[in-house]
Order: C-alpha cells, then sequence, then structure tokens
C-alpha cells in the first residue's frame, strides 16, 4: 500500500504539538514525510473544534502542573500524584506486564467516542505508512481501520504500559525502539516481538552528516579540545579517538571558547538555572573564555527572562554574543537553530528529556532534576553509559565544573555517548517503512539498570 517515490517510500509523519519532545522526534523525519511536512494531531487544518479543544485543555493542564510543581508543600505532592498514572514499573522481576492501566482506559474512552477519527479519515484517503511519535494517534489509528501500516515510535529510553493498546497480542501497531531496554519492555507489555524494531532515536541529518556520520565526526573532534584542556583523556586515548574519527577529524587547535548551551523544557519551568549559570561563569563570559547559548524555544516569556536577567547581571553587551539565546516563533525554525548550535556546543545541560539521545552526537549532559517518571528513567540510561552527570549546585558552576574538565571526564563522556547510543535511528526507520530490513544499522545492546 502507499506509493512509491525515488528517495523512497513516503509516509505521514504525525507528531502532537505538546512540549517539544514529540515534535523534536518527528523533526529529523520530514526527509520521508509526504510533501516533506509533518502532521501535528492537534493543530492540523480543519481539525473539528471539539477535538482541538480536547488537545489544548491536556497541553495547558500539562504545562500548569509542570510550573506548579515548584509551589512549596503542595507542588511536589500534587505532582507526585499525576505522575503516579504515567508511572514506569519496576523492571525486574520480569513478569507479564500487559494488563492496561489506568491512563490508557482513559484515553481509549475519547477515542470510542470519536476522537481522532477525522484525522484518521483524512489519512486514510491516502494510505501511505503512518509513523507517529505519540501512541495516542496509533490508537486512533487501528481503532478506526486505517487501511495503512501503522509505526509507533518511543520518544524516552523507556515507557509506560500507555503505549501499548488494551489488547497488546492482537494489534497490528509496529514499534520503533529507541533502544534495548524498550525493545524488552515492549514485549513484558505483551507485545508481539515480529511487531518490535530495534531502531535507535532520530537525529537530525545536519548533524550527522548521512549514514557515514562525517559532520558528526568533525564536530566532535573539534569539542574534545575544549573538554579535555590537560589532556588527560586525549593522551591516554588517542589511539581510540583516531580510530573511531579518523585523523582528518581531529584537528590541532582550538575552534571556538568552550561553550555550555542550557535547555529548558516546553513548559519552561527551569529557566531560573540558566541565569544561574550566566551568573557563576559571569567572570569567564566577560573573559570570553566561555560562551552559554540559552535555549528559550518557542517561549517568548522564557526568551525576555533571559534577556532581562542576563541585562541585570551586567553582561547585556554580552547578548548575541558570548551569551546567545535561542528562540523562534515556530517550533520548526527553534529545531533549525537548536540543530545549528548544537554544532559548536560541547557540553548540553538539560534535564534528561528525549535530548538524552542526543548524546549519541558526542555531546555530555549535565543533568538537572528529572520531571516525571520516565526522565528519571532517562537519567538512568545515561548513567548507564557514562555520557551523563547530575549538576551540582549552579551557584558553585565555576568551581565544579572545571574540575570535570580538568579530569578530563567530559572528553570521556563526549566519546562514550558518541560510541555507545544509537545515531542510526533516522536512517533505520526509514529503511524499515520501505521494507528494507537488511539494510539497518546494528545497535548495541545497551542496558538500563
Amino acid at each position: 500500500m502507499g506509493k512509491k517515490q525515488k528517495n523512497g517510500q513516503k509516509a505521514h509523519v504525525v507528531a502532537v504539538d505538546m512540549g517539544y519532545g514529540h515534535q523534536r522526534a518527528a523533526h529529523p523525519l520530514h526527509i520521508l514525510a509526504y510533501k516533506g511536512k509533518v502532521i501535528n494531531a492537534n493543530t492540523y487544518k480543519g481539525i473539528p473544534q471539539s477535538d482541538k479543544d480536547f488537545w489544548n485543555d491536556s497541553r495547558e493542564f500539562y504545562e500548569w502542573l509542570s510550573k506548579f510543581k515548584k509551589t512549596p508543600l503542595i507542588g511536589e505532592k500534587i505532582w507526585a500524584l499525576f505522575d503516579h498514572f504515567q508511572e514506569i514499573p519496576k523492571f525486574y522481576p520480569k513478569r507479564d506486564l500487559s494488563a492496561p492501566n489506568s491512563q490508557l482506559k482513559y484515553f481509549m474512552h475519547f477515542i470510542k467516542k470519536g476522537w481522532g477519527k477525522d484525522l484518521i479519515s483524512k489519512l486514510a484517503k491516502n494510505p501511505l505508512p503512518i509513523v507517529t511519535t505519540f501512541f495516542v494517534m496509533g490508537f486512533m489509528a487501528e481503532y478506526y481501520k486505517y487501511p495503512g501500516e501503522i509505526y509507533v515510535l518511543a520518544t524516552d529510553t523507556d515507557i509506560s504500559r500507555t503505549w501499548v493498546p488494551i489488547n497488546p497480542n492482537q494489534s497490528r501497531i509496529k514499534y520503533f525502539a529507541p533502544n534495548y531496554r524498550v525493545e524488552q519492555r515492549l514485549k513484558l507489555y505483551g507485545v508481539n516481538p515480529a511487531n518490535i524494531y530495534l531502531t535507535g532515536f532520530p537525529l537530525p541529518n545536519e548533524n550527522l552528516g548521512g549514514a557515514d556520520l562525517k559532520v558528526l565526526k568533525q564536530d566532535l573532534g573539534h569539542r574534545l579540545f575544549n573538554l579535555d584542556p590537560k589532556r588527560r583523556y586525549i593522551s591516554q586515548y588517542k589511539d581510540t579517538i583516531s580510530q573511531q574519527l579518523g585523523d582528518k577529524c581531529f584537528p590541532r587547535k582550538r575552534h571556538h571558547p568552550l561553550t555550555i548551551m542550557f535547555a529548558v523544557g516546553g513548559a519552561g519551568a527551569q529557566r531560573d538555572v540558566g541565569i544561574g549559570i550566566v551568573r557563576a561563569l559571569a567572570s569567564k563570559i566577560n573573559k570570553g573564555t566561555v560562551r552559554i547559548n540559552l535555549v528559550a524555544g518557542i517561549r517568548n516569556e522564557v526568551a525576555s527572562y533571559f534577556k532581562s536577567s542576563v541585562r541585570e547581571l551586567g553582561l547585556g553587551k554580552h547578548l548575541g554574543k558570548n551569551i546567545k539565546v535561542i528562540h523562534a516563533p515556530n517550533k520548526e525554525g527553534y529545531f533549525d537553530k537548536f540543530n545549528k548550535a548544537l554544532r559548536t556546543t560541547d557540553i548540553l545541560w538539560t534535564k534528561p528529556s528525549e535530548l538524552s539521545f542526543y548524546t549519541a552526537l558526542g555531546l555530555p549532559i549535565i543533568m538537572s532534576p528529572p520531571i516525571g517518571s520516565q526522565e528519571k528513567f532517562n537519567r538512568k540510561w545515561l548513567r548507564t553509559i557514562s555520557s551523563g552527570i547530575d549538576q551540582e549546585d549552579v551557584q558553585y558552576t565555576e568551581e565544579w565544573l572545571f574540575d570535570w574538565l580538568d579530569s578530563g571526564w567530559f572528553a570521556e563522556a563526549a566519546m562514550e555517548g558518541f560510541m555507545e547510543a544509537p545515531k542510526y535511528g533516522t536512517f533505520n526507520i526509514q529503511k524499515i517503512i520501505s521494507h528494507k530490513t537488511e539494510e539497518t544499522k546494528a545497535m548495541k545492546m545497551v542496558l538500563q539498570y
């Protein structure tokens, strides 16, 4: 079914405009999307008002709750109660986890009342494979008997039972697992192993440079100079670096000042951490030895907060130079700016969201506190592959950050992320929907404890 194109099988790539995670995962897949466009299930042209209202209410509630979490005394308790409904159960002991949870039943209740029927009906007129980064659209497609293939891409390093239909052994939904743990988790939830593909997370091709990773290797080579100023890691593992990157990708001089990127989540709840970093590193920013990228995403209020706070610290002259605020009016523009800035970023500082997978680009990650059950598992995964570290007290960043740099750990973490985390998700997904599974790239079996 579907149409064949010169560059392979095309698909309806479907995300949802809630936070950044689901759209960030879909953005690299525009290369296989029909007409090059990703469809957002809650904002597409012609969406019924009832569907639009339901999506908006859900998004606004989650964003409000993410911010309310910081409210003294009651914020954490209210969040914990909510998070219980999306909690990921312990993996061990291995057991049958196929029984549906309350969150899944909640979503299915509204699907059976007509939620999503309009979108699936529209897509069915051109029944290409559906590739979606949000499980709900997979359920909608199956319930309304979509005539094409249905693929769901998991967007975290472990997932809750909500990602799998009520009767998984009878479902025809196929899954793209971003890592080994998700593959194994889907089996515990009752998904037929034949419907699970271990692909990796889709990463932007502008940061990879194709299947030979030409751009990634060049960027990582430059990054290592900033991450290991005393050459402790480089001198000890120069043969490994040369073998992994090639001699041409390992330059002999510095390419850019040490650059740290701080990224807030979709709700902007941790914006104060970014300004704390700027305050702690003010002397080095003034000297030009450190650059900071503050990622505001599409949030005007977060961008304004960053800029006004930088000016209040007396560092306004550095805006646009040693301090850059990454902001765009829409998510496509934001992702493009973000991906471009990553090429000269040395350390990514963020909560362990879907950005955890970006460690595969040779980026060591400093983790701000996780929000939600899935982010706790992402944090475990980053620790397991030795490419992520918890942030210390932000006000003392100048001390502990440079201790880690001098030790060579950040350089080691960058190489571990590059070698251990999956890099070929975009490539593998494209091959699988074209039924060329023999051409997919194998992944390392990295467990998450």
